[in-house]
């Protein structure tokens, strides 16, 4: 997987860029990584990607994502779906969520402010932001996982329900055979550590099977909901304990899957195994 030199463009060359067109869209999005405190224009996969910063004029601002939006190349559509795929690398990338809230266009790159418009994880310094070397996804499959993990880990904490069936669907998603899919499960449930493996103690203690319960009592028991079939009840404690309690294991099997499987680094493992003498290329006002 191509993991190439990013450029990242920061200070007045950033403010130069957005003056020089006219059609711009711009989403809000909901981060759960640290953000820029000052715009960034991050040239990726042969697009220019400006990273809204959370403070202007000594205060705060709504951060947010802006890419340039043309009607001879689709409009707003193609615009918003080119961000959609920026932020789910992204997330994967920094190990968090940048999830989209809305979004505006028009001829000037103005802001979206909303009350869905946030950073969670603190601020990141004036050039301290960095996602060089973050993986080009030329797949259209591996596209799918990692939306379905972008959306899982936004609900992640929030609805723990639709952050286990998101998850679910990383691994859902690359199967065209339920069978086999399941065979994967029950092969790469002893590769989890920590939590997860913990989960799969309890579970198998209790005489369960772990691949089984998870497609039944998990995936099925979100998505369908029927008189006589397995459901996740929303009024009946046990049934959110449980699922929280699974959440951790299928969440470990879905990063599993996108690491192993397909072959995503994120930032942990691939400065972990990066050449560090492989050199790139330095411009005025830009950083690695």
């Amino acid at each position: 997987m191509k993991t190439p030199y990013i450029p990242h463009t920061f200070g007045e060359d950033v403010d130069r860029k957005l003056r020089s067109r006219r059609g711009w869209l711009t989403a809000g999005v909901a981060s759960s990584i640290s953000w820029p405190s000052f715009d960034v224009c991050v040239k990726y996969a042969g697009d220019e990607y400006f990273l809204r910063g959370s403070e202007r004029d000594g205060k705060p601002s709504p951060p947010g994502i802006t890419i340039a939006c043309d009607d001879a190349a689709g409009g707003a559509d193609a615009a918003i779906a080119k961000i959609y795929r920026f932020t789910s690398i992204l997330s994967w990338f920094e190990r968090g969520y940048v999830d989209v809230s809305g979004y505006i266009y028009g001829s000037h790159p103005a802001l979206y402010g909303a009350r869905t418009v946030y950073s969670s994880m603190g601020i990141a310094g004036a050039k301290s932001f960095n996602c060089n070397h973050m993986p080009i996804i030329e797949d259209d499959n591996v596209r799918k996982a990692l939306a379905f993990w972008r959306e899982g880990k936004r609900l992640d904490e929030v609805h723990d329900s639709y952050a286990f069936l998101s998850f679910y669907k990383v691994i859902e998603s690359q199967f065209k055979d339920g069978r086999k899919r399941g065979r994967w499960i029950a092969a790469n449930i002893d590769k989890l550590t920590d939590r997860a493996a913990k989960r799969v103690a309890e579970l198998r203690a209790a005489g369960i099977d772990v691949a089984s319960h998870l497609f039944e009592s998990g995936r099925c028991a979100v998505a369908h909901a029927s008189l006589e079939g397995e459901i996740i009840d929303p009024d009946i404690p046990a049934d959110r304990k449980r699922l929280s309690a699974d959440l951790v294991i299928i969440e470990e099997l879905a990063r599993v899957y996108i690491r192993d499987e397909l072959g995503v680094p994120d930032s942990s493992s691939l400065y972990r195994t990066r050449d560090r003498l492989e050199r790139f290329p330095l411009d005025a006002g830009h950083c690695p």
